[in-house]
């Protein structure tokens, strides 16, 4: 008796954290936000370095805003990167918009991207912040969607889920489906369980007053998931953190291989592991492919084995299709289910290569990641200022 039900008691856990998710996100979207007409004005700060899939577009989404007042500031470390020309072309497409572009390659700390961000803060002219990464693009309401919450005082930052629904191959498919069968319903489940205490990289609105209350940029510099930190730093200092249940969309290169998109992934899993270690580690547990491996072995492979396996992974496949269609309609689902198990495969194997090392590849550079987060660039210079500037609006702009 008890080897036909071991199988089953294996898969128990991620049956049920599978269960788990799909009522939090049921709860979750369920939810019909009337947004007020609150439309403080906004300064949109944008760290670039390189060209994304069709940065133009991705740029130019911002500035279709139906919106009474923003500004945005690009900045660059270097004059000579390519996304400058692109960035030229936006400023012209849209005269009447508030656009700089500041080039500034002055280094505070091994976080390049904050250090941009930095240099982006000087020139922003409101009280209210917006930063978002230069490979997501939104829709013409945007603003609204993220702006409206702050009407209410206690409200310290507020930040997006986001999905890829154009995908044009297996690599990107792949990391695209950890959006709606992962990183979506582990959201969910977290704000279920303890409120939201951090926040995701693409886009992160925030009160200037609460970012100066922990510091400003610079309390930054020294971590490499500087968005959760973000986050979890306003969180610390007394405000609430909301989640917008708009959408924003991360535009994917088509020709990424699956070697690239995990390795990227493993970053990702080095950084959650170093800055949640007992969360990130407990999190094995729910993990749907390593239950089915167990659950096979323990049987012996046997019958009672094989349905625990498939009875797992039917539901394993329905949550996340209603999860594509329903909740994040990214049109992943059902195209590419047969890939959730391949993705899940990976998943496992990310998760226990990331508890093997405190090394990441980001941009180019190869860091060390400390107890708490923090990072250490092992291969470039960590001080030293050079000269930046500001580089002006095309003629005839204002």
């Amino acid at each position: 008796m008890l080897q036909q039900v071991l199988p089953f008691l294996v898969t128990a856990p991620a049956l049920g954290y599978a269960a788990f998710t799909l009522y939090c996100g049921r709860s979750f979207f369920a939810r019909k936000p009337a947004l007020p007409d609150f439309a403080p004005a906004v300064s949109i700060l944008k760290p670039v370095k390189g060209v994304d899939a069709d940065s133009f577009e991705n740029f130019a989404s911002f500035c279709r805003q139906d919106y009474p007042q923003f500004q945005i500031v690009f900045a660059v470390a270097s004059p000579s990167d390519p996304v400058i020309p692109i960035i030229r072309k936006v400023m012209e497409a849209f005269p009447s918009a508030d656009l700089e572009l500041v080039v500034d390659g002055s280094i505070h700390g091994p976080n390049y991207k904050v250090c941009n961000l930095m240099h982006a803060h000087a020139r922003a002219k409101y009280p209210l912040l917006i930063v978002c990464d230069s490979d997501i693009r939104v829709g013409s309401t945007y603003l609204r969607e993220v702006c409206a919450p702050f009407s209410d005082p206690e409200v310290g930052l507020v930040t997006s889920l986001y999905r890829s629904s154009g995908v044009g191959g297996s690599g990107c498919a792949i990391e695209a489906l950890g959006f709606c069968s992962e990183m979506v319903p582990n959201v969910m489940s977290a704000l279920r369980l303890e409120g939201l205490t951090f926040a995701l990289g693409a886009s992160m609105a925030l009160r200037r007053s609460a970012l100066e209350r922990i510091g400003g940029f610079p309390a930054l510099v020294d971590y490499l998931a500087d968005d959760y930190q973000l986050g979890n730093m306003i969180h610390r200092a007394g405000y609430r953190l909301e989640l917008s249940p708009f959408f924003v969309e991360s535009i994917m290169h088509g020709g990424e291989t699956v070697a690239e998109v995990m390795a990227r992934q493993l970053r990702w899993g080095r950084t959650m592991r170093v800055s949640r270690p007992g969360g990130y580690f407990a999190s094995g547990i729910t993990l749907p492919f390593p239950a089915a491996i167990a659950a096979l072995a323990v049987s012996g492979f046997s019958a009672g084995g094989i349905a625990a396996a498939a009875l797992l992974y039917l539901v394993r496949a329905v949550v996340a299709t209603i999860y594509s269609r329903a909740f994040l309609k990214d049109r992943l689902l059902p195209r590419w289910l047969w890939l959730l198990p391949v993705r899940d495969a990976l998943s496992f194997g990310v998760w226990a290569l990331s508890l093997t090392g405190n090394r990441v590849r980001w941009r180019g550079h190869l860091y060390r990641l400390d107890r708490g987060g923090k990072m250490v660039d092992m291969g470039a210079p960590r001080s030293g200022k050079p000269a930046g500037h500001v580089l002006p609006p095309p003629e005839g702009e204002g």
